[in-house]
């Protein structure tokens, strides 16, 4: 909460009646952004507009070097203000001065500027920084994957403060420029379009540019030895997978998914309007991991996806992540159905369209494997808590939400929400609560009672899906519609959406994953 102003006594006078507030009016940034899911995730006082990461990574050692430049803003009089980085800072400026600093808690580098920061002022804060990401643990887990080849950072809620420093939290978006120098003969891989490499006394440098706002944690870093593919879609969108080289017994089944990204995005184009980004891509590193993550512009798949076969109804997820969820970012991680339910609802509209089983088929199917006394049903995908954020039901009771608002308000004005919320909330950030406003706007229904019986209510509805589905049942066997209903039959599509489900397990113990 101190400042030290270091002016000859005769300057020190003037210096202090150009700061506009008292120094009792300047305090520290808050440590943290305000999720009560996360109390310790991201910062406040100041907004980031654009992150400049300049790194250099040895994957023989681990050891990563970087400077990071920040841009930003401040929101309010700072004194200090925090950083979110698990590695060791050597030097930090503000607006090019020498700041102190200190490293407090898990992951909160403390700044204090050589004289404090005036509310809505533009700043400039550059860190310099190293250390082996494989050796920093957070409460026990690790966003980062060491592999056979070098190293890759990637995982949600958080990953950032495992390579770079950050306002580590989805409210606080902003463009990235990412350079990574790597030993020659080894690829660096991050989020965006790749505007040049260059190679230098057994170096090669990669520069990554991902110009629309993302959050910290779907900014992604890959290092090790890949096989790449690129192309251009009809639009001339830049495509670009990388496959590691050691996949073993998954690398057909891993391309044979990955390669059709560009025809899943173009039909997801149709169903939630023009893709909002400047590159399509994905990647599958030889990590041990079970689960994928919607990485923007390239998301991370691990192998095991593909264990079984290809698995195309993965990449559907991901992709739809693109508007729902890295576009549109939740506003809190209480929010996170506004990411979850709509990708794996968008799985089943892909199992719709290739003839495997409608959405209606996977509504009914889903609700009959959760009898009334499952656990399934006390989750509330509208705010399910931190322990329960990735559990099943976010996903699956998210999407039958979905269905039960499809059944209640009509294919046109369903399809028209679904298509309009990601042009209104456009690189931004949203809530539960605005998406119910929203499909209540377009479709002229009051319709929070329906959210609140599929989102809220820990019990299990008694589902128009269901009923449906027993009538059609009783209908076809020309019984009594009292008559109990046979079991709902299990869709072509089921096996491949349910292999998905690992994609939310992400390998640590505190409940956060996909």
């Amino acid at each position: 909460m101190h400042r030290r102003l270091i002016v000859p006594s005769a300057l020190a006078a003037s210096l202090l009646l150009a700061i506009p507030a008292s120094a009792a009016d300047y305090s520290p940034g808050a440590p943290g952004i305000g999720d009560p899911y996360y109390p310790a995730s991201g910062n406040g006082g100041y907004d980031v507009s654009h992150y400049d990461l300049r790194l250099t990574y040895q994957p023989a050692t681990d050891l990563l070097e970087g400077t990071a430049t920040i841009i930003a803003t401040t929101t309010q009089d700072l004194s200090r203000f925090n950083l979110d980085l698990g590695l060791r800072a050597s030097e930090v400026r503000v607006n090019g001065k020498k700041a102190r600093f200190t490293a407090t808690g898990d992951h909160e580098l403390e700044v204090t500027p050589a004289a404090p920061l005036a509310k809505n002022r533009a700043i400039s804060v550059v860190v310099r920084y190293a250390g082996k990401p494989s050796e920093l643990k957070i409460g026990g887990w690790t966003a980062w994957h060491r592999t056979p080849d070098g190293g890759v950072a990637a995982q949600e809620p958080d990953s950032a403060v495992w390579w770079f420093p950050s306002n580590d939290h989805p409210l606080d978006k902003a463009t990235f420029d990412v350079s990574v120098s790597v030993p020659d003969g080894t690829q660096a891989i991050s989020n965006g379009v790749l505007t040049s490499q260059s190679s230098r006394l057994g170096w090669t440098r990669f520069n990554w540019r991902s110009d629309k706002p993302q959050a910290t944690y779907l900014a992604t870093l890959a290092v090790g030895k890949f096989d790449i593919t690129t192309d251009k879609t009809d639009k001339g969108l830049p495509v670009l997978n990388a496959y590691s080289r050691d996949l073993g017994g998954n690398a057909g089944a891993a391309r044979a998914s990955i390669e059709r990204t560009a025809e899943v995005a173009e039909w997801l184009e149709e169903v939630f309007g023009p893709y909002p980004f400047n590159a399509l891509g994905g990647y599958v590193p030889n990590v041990t991991s079970g689960y994928a993550l919607e990485t923007q512009t390239r998301p991370f798949y691990s192998p095991r996806q593909f264990a079984n076969g290809a698995n195309v109804s993965v990449v559907v997820h991901e992709l739809a992540h693109q508007w729902y969820g890295d576009s549109v970012s939740v506003d809190g991680w209480k929010d996170i159905w506004i990411n979850e339910g709509f990708a794996r609802y968008s799985q089943w509209l892909w199992s719709e369209k290739e003839g495997e089983g409608t959405a209606q088929e996977l509504a009914d199917y889903v609700y009959a494997q959760h009898p009334a006394d499952d656990p399934f049903w006390t989750v509330k995908p509208g705010d399910p808590g931190p322990d329960k954020q990735f559990d099943l039901a976010v996903y699956d009771r998210g999407a039958l939400a979905l269905q039960a608002l499809r059944n209640e308000i009509g294919d046109e004005d369903f399809f028209a929400v679904l298509k309009g919320w990601p042009a209104e909330h456009a690189y931004g950030n949203a809530r539960v609560a605005d998406f119910v406003k929203y499909a209540e706007r377009v479709s002229g229904k009051p319709l929070a009672g329906l959210f609140d019986t599929w989102l809220y209510d820990p019990s299990r509805p008694a589902a128009p899906a269901a009923a449906a589905a027993q009538a059609r049942t009783a209908r076809s066997q020309a019984v009594a519609p009292t008559a109990p209903a046979a079991k709902p039959a299990q869709p072509k599509s089921w096996k491949k959406i349910a292999a998905t489900n690992t994609i939310h397990d992400h390998d640590h113990g505190h409940g956060h994953g996909h």
